[in-house]
């Protein structure tokens, strides 16, 4: 069953709706906060990008099962070039895509399934993102008070790319850099490269020293380190195609985790949301 919402989000009517459970967002829409008159242009500069259509594809493979990957390996291919376009007509039709979608009609235009427009959001503004997802947050808080079902921000960003298999430490909100020694130490999950990458520590580490919090890291984390968490993990699942090794990859997660907290929490929106 289609339900159709919308939300505001800056003085923009942003475009959702839910169909078997699965919400999406309208990118047109988010697309206005960068160029109000043409929309459509931003989405097909947007996925004119080799990080979009990598972050797109695996997206897809993991998500339906009658995606045509075939099609997918020659924009892959041409992805990034000055004569590389692409619209998400072409981009459903080529591969039988499921997570964009296009609509006509009166409140039709371009949706994506909200993983893939929270990722479009980030591109747009880190901190347009940030009050998109606050937005998105209270109408599913409204929605499950009234129909007595439980739903948090956390469920749906560890929805995100594959799983948010992360922590937060409250206090410690930028990254520090991660050691030689560390960097040359094998974790027994990916959970725990991420952990360190941002966090400093491993999961079980936070347990043997936070005994008065609480055991799920997740359950401490803040806005801001969940937004670089679900970016962190798309990174991740490309640096795992591209071969780099858990030490190497490590390193560059890191210095994402320290360069995008930074954006996020000296931005004046971001502010904005934590007061």
């Amino acid at each position: 069953m289609i339900k159709a919402k919308k939300i505001t989000v800056q003085q923009i009517d942003i475009g959702l709706y839910e169909d078997n459970r699965q919400d999406y967002i309208s990118l047109t829409d988010i697309a206005r906060y960068k160029n109000p008159n043409e929309p459509k242009d931003v989405v097909k500069n947007w996925m004119r990008s080799r990080t979009t259509i990598e972050f797109l594809g695996l997206w897809e493979q993991l998500n339906n099962p009658g995606f045509k990957g075939v099609d997918f390996d020659p924009f892959l291919f041409e992805a990034g070039s000055n004569s590389f376009t692409l619209s998400p007509s072409r981009w459903i039709e080529a591969t039988h895509a499921t997570g964009i979608v296009s609509k006509s009609g009166k409140n039709g235009g371009t949706f994506a399934h909200k993983d893939i427009a929270f990722e479009f959001a980030s591109w747009i503004s880190a901190g347009f993102k940030l009050y998109l997802i606050k937005e998105f947050q209270r109408l599913k808080e409204e929605e499950s008070r009234r129909h007595q079902s439980a739903w948090n921000l956390q469920r749906t960003l560890a929805k995100i790319n594959y799983q948010i298999h992360a922590d937060a430490i409250r206090d410690n909100l930028i990254p520090k850099e991660v050691t030689q020694q560390q960097a040359g130490r094998v974790y027994a999950s990916e959970a725990d490269l991420l952990n360190v990458a941002l966090f400093g520590m491993t999961a079980k580490a936070w347990r043997d020293n936070r005994t008065d919090k609480p055991d799920n890291l997740r359950d401490n984390a803040t806005l801001e380190q969940l937004v670089v968490l679900s970016n962190m993990e798309s990174i991740n699942a490309l640096l795992i195609q591209q071969g780099l090794s858990q030490s190497e990859r490590l390193i560059q997660l890191n210095r994402v985790a320290i360069s995008q907290m930074k954006s996020l929490i000296e931005s004046r929106a971001a502010k904005k949301l934590r007061s």
